[in-house]
């Protein structure tokens, strides 16, 4: 199915929700969601974007959060391919942008092996939504020429990354999903060179009404996030930039 097409009987649209604010959801991604017929849909996605649905629509929540999976991946993969086969609009509704660590992907290879046009529809990305939300940029010419989006924790649940990589210096790191592997994040960016005075925050629930920001360095991180208790969802954000946010004070 070609962006922005006609949203047809029995196809499906993958549409990114954005990083939480229901204000922040695409146009385009609005206007499917008002077609829908079958919502499926994620954890971390706010209840006002799954009330553009019209109330008539099916809607399944299928949401994952850390440690608890209301089905598997695979599950997920044959539910779209079944409810699509019924002929009706299916949005598959996704928190942020469906292909940023959201396995959009994986969704889109299984329908098109079994012959189904897909539109992708993105969205705002967590990262994207959580600078903007507490003002604060990502690249900066003078701190930061790159941003890499890293995931915290692989499909085995390992933290196997390419340290050396990820600890160069002027880039931010936006890590999601970070809050588990915390301890070996920490450990292993100090070990390859990254300095522990690098201003570093954690942001849990960037544009919702319930959002913080618990700022810190890279050697502070893991002490902040034991006092604050800081659970996921939370991003985690690691460069120069960070120490441009406005009164910035880094816990210790």
């Amino acid at each position: 199915m070609i962006a922005g097409s006609p949203f047809p009987s029995g196809g499906i649209s993958l549409v990114g929700a954005g990083p939480g604010d229901p204000e922040l959801i695409t146009l385009r991604g609005y206007r499917r969601l008002q077609q829908a017929e079958v919502l499926v849909y994620d954890n971390l996605v706010s209840a006002a974007v799954v009330d553009y649905a019209p109330q008539d629509a099916e809607r399944i929540y299928v949401g994952k959060s850390a440690g608890r999976h209301t089905l598997p991946q695979e599950e997920i993969n044959q539910l779209l391919l079944a409810r699509v086969r019924t002929g009706k609009r299916v949005v598959r509704l996704k928190g942020g942008d469906p292909f940023v660590f959201g396995r959009g992907g994986e969704e889109m290879d299984l329908l098109l092996e079994n012959g189904v046009a897909v539109e992708i529809v993105p969205g705002i990305t967590a990262a994207l939504g959580a600078a903007a939300s507490f003002g604060f940029p990502l690249t900066h010419r003078d701190y930061a020429q790159s941003c890499l989006f890293v995931t915290g924790h692989l499909k085995d649940h390992s933290v196997d990354l390419n340290w050396q990589a990820l600890a160069q210096p002027n880039q931010t790191l936006a890590i999601y999903m970070g809050v588990t592997g915390l301890d070996t994040i920490v450990r292993e960016l100090q070990a390859a060179g990254l300095p522990g005075e690098t201003p570093a925050a954690l942001i849990y629930r960037a544009t919702w009404p319930e959002q913080k920001l618990f700022p810190a360095t890279l050697s502070t991180l893991v002490n902040v996030a034991a006092r604050h208790e800081v659970k996921p969802p939370a991003l985690l954000i690691i460069g120069k930039v960070v120490g441009l946010l406005p009164n910035l004070c880094l816990s210790k």
